[in-house]
């Protein structure tokens, strides 16, 4: 049976009120902090590198390059909303590391011989998003909204009891009939929404832990 107890548990935990992320990111020797960011938003900087025709090679060096940079920013980063966002400087820092690669590209491209480079060259230029334009920007923000979403259905997953977050699973991302996950884990159909309710609100309310702690 699901237990009301111990979901309520769960919730306490995901909306424990603590310094934003950004502050704890000054100290360097704060792992958890930096391996908390890492896992949030290593796949939005990728999935961004990749859907910019970047490699697969590319896109994990933008990764890389772009969290050294961070590290390398935050001890004397000051946030300050009026000029704009934390999600907005780390936009401009992938934009940036996105165009180094460009410019690798080019430097490659220019020590072949002519013909392969002019055949290079037109194919990378039909496929690129340009790092600053406004597509860039559009894809940025799709896919940081999906990111976000992502990352705290995972982070929810961690931390609720497996059982209850198989019949979310089963009910929501499978698709099953509520009567069907009833009759597989032996539950009720009325506990069959009640797992969807809770685990949704859970989700939700990392999604906006998470917004809260680097906007």
């Amino acid at each position: 049976m699901l237990q009301g107890a111990s979901m309520a548990g769960s919730v306490d935990e995901l909306d424990a009120t603590r310094t934003t992320l950004i502050e704890r990111l000054r100290n360097w020797e704060d792992q958890s902090s930096w391996q908390e960011f890492f896992d949030t938003y290593w796949k939005l900087i990728y999935g961004v590198a990749r859907k910019s025709s970047l490699t697969e090679i590319e896109a994990q060096e933008v990764v890389q390059e772009t969290m050294i940079t961070v590290a390398k920013q935050m001890p004397n980063f000051k946030y300050d909303r009026k000029i704009g966002s934390f999600r907005g400087w780390l936009l401009k820092t992938t934009r940036w590391r996105i165009t180094d690669q460009l410019r690798k590209r080019g430097r490659f491209s220019a020590q072949l011989p002519a013909s392969e480079a002019s055949t290079i060259g037109t194919s990378a230029i039909e496929k690129v998003v340009d790092p600053a334009g406004s597509k860039l920007t559009e894809l940025w923000d799709a896919e940081w909204e999906n990111n976000l979403v992502e990352a705290a259905l995972a982070r929810v997953k961690r931390r609720i009891d497996p059982h209850k977050y198989q019949i979310f699973d089963f009910y929501v991302n499978k698709a099953w009939t509520p009567e069907k996950v009833a009759v597989t884990f032996g539950i009720s159909v009325a506990q069959v929404y009640l797992a969807k309710h809770r685990v949704t609100d859970l989700i939700k309310k990392e999604v906006n832990r998470l917004e809260t702690q680097i906007c």
